[in-house]
């Protein structure tokens, strides 16, 4: 059986990996509804 110490740290790696995952998920969706990305390839053409 795993000791207390061990399940600590692996569920502070997963509580890192997961905030980071949700930092970068609001990141991008924050990007799209600022409009610095797009979904539409026309409009990507469009600029260059």
């Amino acid at each position: 059986m795993a000791d207390r110490g061990a399940l600590k740290l692996v569920g502070f790696l997963f509580a890192t990996a997961t905030l980071a995952v949700m930092l970068v998920a609001g990141m991008v969706v924050k990007g799209y509804a600022d409009g610095a990305y797009t979904l539409e390839a026309s409009a990507v053409d469009a600029s260059r």
